[in-house]
């Protein structure tokens, strides 16, 4: 039979020091991709990746870390099985991963664009302390309220991923962040707890970042999709390039629907593939689907998926 893949890359937050080691150690098709990104870019990704350092939780590092890591786990994934996408879809900085695997936009063209995005990001964010909370146990009507109250209010909050059921990731300025804590619990939240990022992601703060952006993204992206993806905008299908270029610098500033995206389109796959470190996307899925979820973050567990699939490929 044909089998339905949907293939899945998660963002920041999935970073770790020591990820991608055992493909760097194993694969000459590793080397080489880590090799032509520390040319392109001038990081050394050996030391960002395998060596302990503050960078790996720099925006501007962090999501080029993880976009190499997880394309290299698909290459490698894609060498040895001949199995299309059904679609992709990825969690914010993933969505540009999803992009390389589906070849509308080349690797070391995509490590040198998110990069820039994280150059961005922190460039719009500079001057302002901005952070991230994560709220759980609220449904999403009632988060949103409470920040849109809060906004009335003249706080600068918003509701920005939709992670999974009862999980809501709200960014702002930290100082906001931290009275809406208070208020989540007080609406028996069963957790509110503020996050490690430097920086405000999918909202308004990050407006100055949107037209750059797009400059770049004009560049690298390719009207070459061999699937389509998900955008985290709109929890649609797009594949070409005039819709990535709107969808992708709207990105920037508009929340991440990640769970209306696994609802919308569960019924169409079989199953779901992970690439790269972490397994963040099983852990948001696991009360969202009851379909197989393999994850590819090292050979072992890349041999172990090949062997998965293959078997669900005979039946």
């Amino acid at each position: 039979m044909s089998i339905k893949c949907a293939f899945l890359f998660a963002g920041q937050g999935s970073q770790a020091v020591g990820m991608g080691k055992d493909f760097f150690d194993n694969s000459e098709v590793a080397v080489d991709m880590i090799t032509k990104a520390s040319e392109r870019t001038g990081i050394n990704f050996e030391t960002l990746l395998f060596e302990e350092n503050d960078d790996l939780e720099k925006t501007e590092f962090t999501q080029p870390a993880i976009l190499l890591v997880s394309s290299i786990a698909h290459k490698l994934f894609e060498n040895e099985m001949a199995i299309k996408p059904y679609y992709a879809l990825g969690h914010s900085l993933g969505e540009f991963s999803a992009l390389v695997s589906v070849g509308a936009l080349d690797i070391i063209d995509g490590v040198e664009l998110v990069n820039l995005r994280g150059k961005l990001m922190a460039e719009a964010c500079d001057g302002q302390d901005v952070g991230m909370m994560v709220s759980l146990g609220l449904d999403d009507d009632k988060v949103e309220e409470i920040c849109a109250t809060q906004r009335d209010n003249g706080l600068k909050v918003w509701a920005v991923n939709y992670n999974a059921k009862g999980q809501i990731v709200i960014a702002g300025i930290k100082d906001d962040l931290k009275v809406l804590e208070l208020i989540l619990k007080e609406a028996k939240a069963k957790r509110a707890m503020l996050l490690n990022m430097s920086v405000a992601s999918h909202c308004p703060l990050l407006d100055s970042a949107v037209s750059p952006l797009s400059e770049k993204l004009d560049e690298v992206i390719r009207d070459e999709f061999l699937s389509s993806v998900i955008s985290n905008v709109t929890a649609d299908k797009y594949n070409t390039k005039k819709e990535a270029l709107d969808l992708l610098a709207r990105q920037l500033v508009s929340p991440v629907l990640y769970k209306q995206s696994i609802a919308k389109f569960d019924d169409e796959v079989d199953c779901y593939i992970e690439f790269g470190h972490g397994g963040v996307l099983k852990g948001l899925n696991r009360r969202a689907t009851k379909k197989p979820h393999f994850i590819v973050s090292d050979m072992a567990s890349l041999q172990t998926t090949i062997e998965e699939v293959s078997k669900l490929v005979q039946i």
